[in-house]
C-alpha cells in the first residue's frame, strides 16, 4: 500500500475511535482487553500516537521511552486524544520521504513504516473502542486488512519477542479468501518464519475474508449475531490453538 492510503487509514479510525469512546463512556470496560476502561484505550493509544509523531518529527535515530499517559479523564482525555492523533496524521503527511528515524520492523523507508504502523495501530484500537459500545464493529477494507496480515506475520512474529514457539514444529497456513493472499507460517521453537506462498503442505489452516483474519489474528474475533465466525481452521487444531494462546504482541 502507498503512504497516503495508511495515512488516509489513520486519519479515519483515528476519528472513528474518539466517537466511539465518546459514546460509550470512559469508564465502558474493552472486552478484548479484560483489565481496560475506555479510558485505558485513550491514555495508550493517545500515548503511543505522542511516541511515534516524536520519531517523525524530531529524527530520533534510537528507541525513546513512551510519554507518560495523562491523568485526564472525560472530555479532558478526548480533546488530549483528538489533539495528538491530529499532530500524528499531520506531521506523517508533512514528512519528508527523505525522513531518517528509527524504526523496529522493515519497511521501504522510516515514513512508510510509520505510517504503516500507525494506522494498523489505530485499526486495532479502534476496533477496541466500538466493541465498548456492544454493538456492530466495522470491518476493515479488505486490502489494508491484507496488508495489516502482512505485518503481523512477516514483521512482529519474525522478531526474537515472538512467543509463538512450539517444540512440535508445524506449519500454519494463513488463507484470505476474498483478495487471494496466502501466507505459510513455519512453526517450530524458533522465530516463526512467514513466507507469501501457497506452496509445499501445511499442517493447518486458517481461511477467511481478509477483514476477519485481521481481527482473528489480533485476537478480536469478529462474531455474527448468532456467535458464529467466518473465519475456519481446518487440520491440526494444536496450531491454532497455538496462535490464540501465545501470538499477542509484546
Amino acid at each position: 500500500m502507498e503512504i497516503t492510503e495508511h495515512i488516509k487509514y489513520l486519519a479515519c479510525d483515528g476519528q472513528l475511535l474518539a466517537d466511539a469512546a465518546e459514546l460509550s463512556g470512559p469508564g465502558a470496560p474493552v472486552p478484548a482487553c479484560p483489565d481496560w476502561q475506555v479510558r485505558d484505550l485513550l491514555r495508550h493509544t493517545g500515548a503511543v500516537h505522542r511516541w511515534a509523531t516524536a520519531f517523525v518529527t524530531e529524527g530520533y535515530t534510537s528507541p525513546r521511552p513512551f510519554p507518560a499517559e495523562p491523568d485526564l479523564d472525560g472530555g479532558e482525555l478526548l480533546d488530549w486524544f483528538r489533539e495528538g492523533h491530529g499532530r500524528l496524521v499531520a506531521a506523517l503527511t508533512e514528512a519528508s520521504d527523505a525522513l531518517e528515524c528509527w524504526t523496529f520492523l522493515p519497511a521501504p523507508s522510516p515514513r512508510a513504516f510509520w505510517a504503516r504502523r500507525q494506522a494498523h495501530e489505530t485499526a486495532v484500537h479502534r476496533v477496541d473502542a466500538q466493541s465498548a459500545l456492544g454493538a456492530d464493529v466495522a470491518e476493515p477494507a479488505p486490502g489494508f486488512a491484507a496488508d495489516g496480515i502482512d505485518e503481523l506475520l512477516r514483521g512482529f512474529h519474525a522478531r526474537e519477542k515472538s512467543r509463538v514457539r512450539t517444540s512440535e514444529p508445524g506449519v500454519l497456513r494463513v488463507r484470505a479468501t476474498d483478495t487471494g493472499d496466502v501466507w505459510t507460517v513455519h512453526l517450530s521453537d524458533r522465530v516463526p518464519r512467514a513466507e507469501r506462498t501457497s506452496e509445499g503442505p501445511a499442517d493447518c489452516e486458517l481461511s477467511g475474508p481478509a477483514a476477519q483474519l485481521y481481527l482473528t489474528l489480533w485476537n478480536r474475533p469478529p462474531t455474527s449475531a448468532d456467535g458464529v465466525t467466518a473465519v475456519t481452521a481446518s487440520g491440526d487444531e494444536r496450531l491454532a490453538r497455538l496462535w490464540r494462546e501465545t501470538s499477542a504482541v509484546v
